[in-house]
């Protein structure tokens, strides 16, 4: 009965979010980063679905994300930039408000990588 009861719940808010926001509203705007997503994909660079899985990759990916959402001066920007660890070398990339979060991100994950294990990739987004 119980399980009924948190299906039909979760429905409702399903539904609820669904209809709230309408598809051409979110169609029309994309994200910031979109085109760069798809140009990284045809040069082979890393991206976030390359992130390693052994639990040394993961643990230094999380402990960096911890560390920069931590951060309450950084942007949402800043806070949502992808991190890509693959043998213990972190690759940095998205988009940053300014040059100062972006060398915060770096260090931030250098602190944690080690000192030449990190690759910062970050860009300054324009201000719209």
């Amino acid at each position: 009965m119980v399980k009924k009861i948190a299906l039909v719940v979760a429905c409702a808010l399903t539904a609820s979010v669904a209809f709230s926001h309408p598809a051409s509203a979110t169609a029309a705007t994309d994200a910031d980063n979109s085109k760069v997503n798809k140009e990284e994909l045809q040069q082979n660079q890393p991206t976030a679905d390359q992130q390693g899985e052994n639990e040394a990759d993961r643990k230094i990916s999380q402990e960096i994300r911890r560390a920069v959402t931590k951060n309450k001066t950084l942007s949402q920007y800043a806070h949502n930039v992808k991190i890509i660890t693959q043998g213990g070398t972190v690759t940095l990339k998205g988009p940053v408000r300014t040059m100062q979060e972006k060398s915060i991100v770096g260090k931030a994950a250098a602190k944690v990588a080690g000192k030449g294990k990190v690759v910062n990739e970050l860009e300054i987004a324009p201000v719209k």
